[in-house]
């Protein structure tokens, strides 16, 4: 997911999306003990989507903090 794709985005659909790969990163990892992947850079990009995922909810907090202050 871009950072485009996830500028329009709400708080509760980043943090559904973001439960989401970080289930399926864990599965991946799951599945990575007993047979190595076909693709090994799913692990690199999940990794990533979950960081600016977590990146863009905080901005968003901050946002919403400096907005009550």
């Amino acid at each position: 997911m871009k950072k485009y794709e996830m500028a329009v985005l709400s708080k509760q659909e980043l943090i559904d999306r973001l439960k989401v790969l970080q289930d399926r990163l864990a599965d991946i990892n799951f599945y990575r003990v007993i047979e190595q992947p076909q693709n090994p850079m799913v692990f690199r990009n999940s990794r990533r989507d979950i960081a600016r995922m977590k990146h863009r909810l905080h901005q968003i907090s901050l946002v919403e903090q400096k907005s009550v202050l």
